[in-house]
Order: C-alpha cells, then structure tokens, then sequence
C-alpha cells in the first residue's frame, strides 16, 4: 500500500542545504559558511576541471601527400530548399 507525503517549499529546503568546499588531501576547506552539525549524510558532487583545451584533431601523418581532394568540400550537397529540418 502507497501512502501519500506531503512536504512543503520550506522543509526541502531545509533537508538539501548546500555548502560548498574543496576537498584536499582527505580534508574538507569550506569556502563560505561551515554547516553547523556533529554528523550529516552528505552528497558529493565532483567538478572537474575542463579549462585544458582539447587537442585539435589532426590526419595520420602517413595521408601525408597521398590524398587529393575532388570538387568543393565546403559547400551542401543538396540544395537548402531540399533540407527538410528548414521546413
């Protein structure tokens, strides 16, 4: 059998405070308010740092002076009245 739970705005918000911290070498360093508790049940969540710019994509060295392009590359194949996401 369900039952149903009612919570309101103000107790959601209550039970998933957020504080933010950086973990360093088993230590938590809060950055702004520390959570005024002995124990909690936590979630982690880990954001990476993605400022290292990908490495652009390059052809095999060995394609080198082996391949000849025919015709305009750049340019659709078909004309924009046939593309169907246009209508």
């Amino acid at each position: 059998m369900l039952t149903r739970l009612t919570i309101n705005t103000k107790e959601v918000k209550d039970m998933l405070k957020s504080y933010e911290a950086i973990y360093e070498k088993g230590h938590l360093n809060w950055l702004d308010e520390q959570p005024n508790v002995e124990s909690a049940r936590v979630i982690v969540t880990i954001m990476f740092d993605n400022s290292t710019k990908t490495r652009r994509r390059s052809p095999p060295a060995s394609l080198a002076g082996k391949v000849e392009i025919l015709g305009d590359i750049l340019s659709p194949l078909v004309d924009e009245e046939d593309w169907e996401c246009l209508k």
